[in-house]
Parts: C-alpha cells; sequence; structure tokens
C-alpha cells in the first residue's frame, strides 16, 4: 500500500468527511482542526472565530488507487471555493477553503488547479503546509453515519466542466 495524508476544510467538517469516505482509495479519515494557535482547541473555542483554526479533515488514501490530483480536483468539486469564510449557512473562519499539503507535489498540484479555476471564478481556497491537526471529539467523528442525516451544504458539482486540465 502506498499511503499518503492530505488534509481539507472546506465548511462544516461533517460533510467533507462524509463524502471523502466515499472515494474508492480513501483508507481513512478523521476529522478535527487545523490552521490556528491555540493548542488542543475544542469544538467550542473554534466556535469563536479567534482560535485561527478551520475545521478539517484528514484524509488518509491509498495513491495506488486514487491520485492526489483526484483528490484535490474532487475537493473543489464538493464545496462551494468562491466563498470566503464561509460555506452555505455556516459563516466565520473556521468555515474557511483551504488545502493543506503535506508534500511538494500536492501543493504543486493545487496550485495548478487553482489557477485553471481563476480563469473563471473567484477562488477563495488558500494553498497552506499542514500543521498541527487535532482530532475533534468523538461526537463530530462519522457523524453522518451515526445519525443518519445528510450534509447540508455540501454535494459533487461538476466544476471541471469545459476546462483543460492538462
Amino acid at each position: 500500500m502506498n499511503k499518503d495524508i492530505i488534509y481539507f476544510a472546506a465548511g462544516c467538517f461533517w460533510g467533507v468527511e462524509h463524502l471523502f469516505k466515499k472515494l474508492e482509495g480513501v483508507i481513512d479519515t478523521e476529522v478535527g482542526y487545523m490552521g490556528g494557535h491555540l493548542e488542543n482547541p475544542t469544538y467550542e473555542d473554534v466556535c469563536t472565530g479567534r482560535t485561527g483554526h478551520a475545521e478539517t479533515v484528514k484524509v488518509v488514501y491509498d495513491k495506488d488507487i486514487i491520485s492526489d490530483e483526484e483528490l484535490i480536483k474532487y475537493f473543489f468539486e464538493i464545496h462551494d471555493f468562491t466563498e470566503y469564510n464561509r460555506q452555505g449557512p455556516d459563516v466565520g473562519t473556521q468555515y474557511r477553503s483551504v488545502i493543506f499539503y503535506t508534500n511538494e507535489k500536492q501543493k504543486e498540484i493545487a496550485e495548478k488547479l487553482k489557477r485553471i479555476l481563476e480563469e473563471k471564478y473567484t477562488v477563495e481556497t488558500s494553498i497552506e503546509k499542514a500543521k498541527e491537526f487535532y482530532p475533534a471529539e468523538d461526537y463530530h467523528q462519522d457523524y453522518y453515519d451515526k445519525t443518519r442525516k445528510q450534509p447540508y451544504c455540501h454535494y459533487k458539482r461538476n466544476v471541471w466542466i469545459n476546462f483543460k486540465l492538462n
């Protein structure tokens, strides 16, 4: 197995995790917090919008089954990357759009795909080196599986139509 990790923030982490778990080649997911200054934040801390953290999903994947590019393209498809510090009804810096990369290849691919989208859209997604990841409380993990609810602001869109990707 050729495992790697990347982190994505795109609004409420429940929906992001739910959709990434469905991808073939994704081995594991975990929701948590990244990008801020407070050590060991709680959900209540992050909800204040003063920690600098974003609700983030850790994605562990098998690179022999799904590529970095496929994952990052999918990330752009499952949320509205044109929204600044929000996703649907969720507003605040904790809901911003971020790709937290763990290696230079992920960074290069993310930058390339963002440039392509910027030909037609204002892209509010930032691309940042992964920092300390703080797992969220247990009740947030696999939330939609536990509650049998559905994401309220995440769904797959075809944003790549009419773009030349290679």
